[in-house]
């Protein structure tokens, strides 16, 4: 994530101006081809260097017999949302009514008015229809279930300490923004950027000592910018869609490691990441004694075309596949930011969850989904300052983003608790898991205060942790047990990953996990 000085908010401007009008363009350029045709006018366009006019057609081409058929099936596509029985609705209910932190803010900011009081009671029970039954809830649910939501609209006013008015306002509220979220189009040359990026991504890991996973080549051309040098490998990844970077595990005493990455361009800003922690495992290693590294390829989030987001149950499933398919028994699951959903859906699954052992979680934005920072800022804030430009173009604007976020994205699936993470204590010294949570002061996208006082302490007496002075629990000393913090108060979302000195606590954290056998 690049920083908020004026140079970068006018580069990341200029940046934006010119890839969002490449299409219109080109397609001006084509129509005025073509109207030349036909009419006597005057060809200035023969001044134009024959490479740009072939790249504007391309362009002009391509967004319209890819880019309008694709956003059109994509807006079309059904918006998946987790099912859950009334017993376990109740359940999430209290969870959530339990940990909110602020209640008008919390209304609010879901419902899209800037002031509590103007809450119509119709909306808040819009909101729980939206949220605890399904984007898709019919008429005829709505009365089999009135009985259930008016009990929650009851809860809702008891937290915000007063009877709301009666009707509707005329406002569209968060989450239908989350579910019309529309990606931009991205140019030819957008995409010949990714293209190289990749390219200089698959040198580099090879350089790092990472063996290249792909998938069959009946889904080769599957994605989009196509990756040629991924045919040579000589690995198949046993899973149908997901690809993978790998090095082998020998070692009978330490765990491997499963990498999750975020919302990007791939695996590209993880490079060195990547690198240091190989090193870090690979110090003092023989033949007999590697550890072992799977980092995951997430394509539908990494600034590709390609298939949509795989729902959960398959996720998981493939995930399965590509852990067994290396022999791994047991592993350190390390995830980023939109990775620690996919490390939520592990971590709650039957299937996957006696396999993982410690974990660390970067950025993450599974803690606390039900509050509202975390779609708001990824969808709805109008951008300001230059983080704000990047994340909102280059990330939720991007169409397999968009689509996975309107289309795929289920709260109910995605939020994590602190008691689905089974966190070692004292007491019982071999049951649980250790977990490291990795927070950024400057988060543009998670409310990383609130989230870091969830973790550290407990809600029960007004959000206070322990009778601890606030800042305290920042500065904790990382000891390897138990549920730890690494507080980073001047950083922004990712850029924990940009500098040494930051990298370094999280890979020795990894390391002390993978001893962890």
């Amino acid at each position: 994530m690049i920083g908020t000085s004026p140079a970068e908010y006018f580069f990341i401007r200029a940046c934006i101006l010119f890839l969002h009008n490449i299409a219109p363009i080109s397609t001006l350029y084509c129509i005025q081809l073509f109207l030349i045709q036909f009419f006597h006018l005057p060809i200035y366009l023969k001044r134009i260097p024959y490479p740009i006019q072939f790249w504007l057609t391309a362009e002009a081409v391509f967004f319209a017999i890819v880019f309008i058929p694709l956003k059109y099936a994509f807006r079309q596509s059904p918006i998946y949302h987790g099912s859950i029985s009334p017993e376990c609705r109740e359940i999430l209910f209290r969870n959530c009514h339990t940990n909110v932190p602020n209640p008008e803010k919390y209304i609010s900011r879901w419902l899209m008015v800037s002031e509590g009081e103007y809450i119509k009671r119709d909306n808040v029970k819009d909101f729980i229809r939206w949220a605890f039954f399904g984007p898709g809830h019919t008429w005829e649910q709505d009365q089999r279930n009135e009985q259930e939501i008016e009990t929650y609209t009851t809860e809702i006013e008891k937290m915000i300490g007063r009877k709301l008015s009666p009707g509707r306002m005329d406002v569209k509220s968060l989450g239908q923004l989350l579910n019309e979220a529309g990606g931009s189009h991205r140019s030819l040359l957008w995409y010949t950027c990714v293209f190289v990026v990749d390219t200089i991504m698959y040198f580099k890991m090879l350089c790092h000592g990472f063996h290249f996973h792909r998938s069959s080549l009946l889904q080769f051309f599957t994605v989009f910018p196509c990756r040629p040098l991924t045919i040579f490998t000589a690995y198949l990844s046993p899973a149908r869609h997901l690809t993978y970077w790998h090095r082998r595990h020998t070692s009978k005493k330490r765990l491997p490691v499963l990498f999750i990455h975020g919302i990007g361009i791939g695996l590209y800003p993880y490079t060195t990441f990547l690198r240091d922690l190989n090193r870090e495992l690979g110090t003092g290693a023989t033949n007999d004694s590697e550890v072992g590294i799977i980092a995951l390829e997430i394509m539908p989030v990494s600034s590709r075309i390609t298939h949509p987001a795989l729902a959960k149950d398959v996720m998981v499933g493939e995930i399965m596949e590509i852990v067994r398919y290396h022999g791994w028994s047991r592993f350190v699951l390390v995830s980023h930011s939109y990775g620690s959903i996919i490390a939520a859906h592990l971590l709650k699954s039957n299937r996957s969850a006696p396999l993982i052992g410690p974990t660390v979680f970067i950025d993450p934005v599974s803690f606390l989904l039900h509050l509202p920072d975390v779609a708001y800022n990824f969808i709805a804030r109008q951008p300001a300052r230059a983080n704000e430009y990047q994340l909102w173009y280059f990330g939720s604007k991007d169409i397999g983003v968009a689509h996975t976020l309107a289309k795929r994205f289920s709260w109910v699936d995605n939020i994590i608790w602190k008691e689905d993470l089974r966190i070692k204590v004292r007491e019982k010294q071999q049951e649980g898991r250790n977990v490291t949570v990795v927070l950024s002061g400057k988060d543009l996208i998670v409310d990383a205060e609130t989230v870091g006082r969830y973790l550290m302490g407990s809600t029960a007496e007004g959000w206070t942790i322990d009778k601890e002075p606030v800042r305290t629990w920042k500065n904790r000393p990382w000891v390897g047990y138990g549920l730890e913090l690494l507080w980073y108060e001047q950083l922004d979302h990712a850029q924990v990953f940009d500098f040494e000195n930051t990298r370094r606590p999280v890979i020795k954290a990894i390391s002390v996990y993978s001893n962890t056998n």
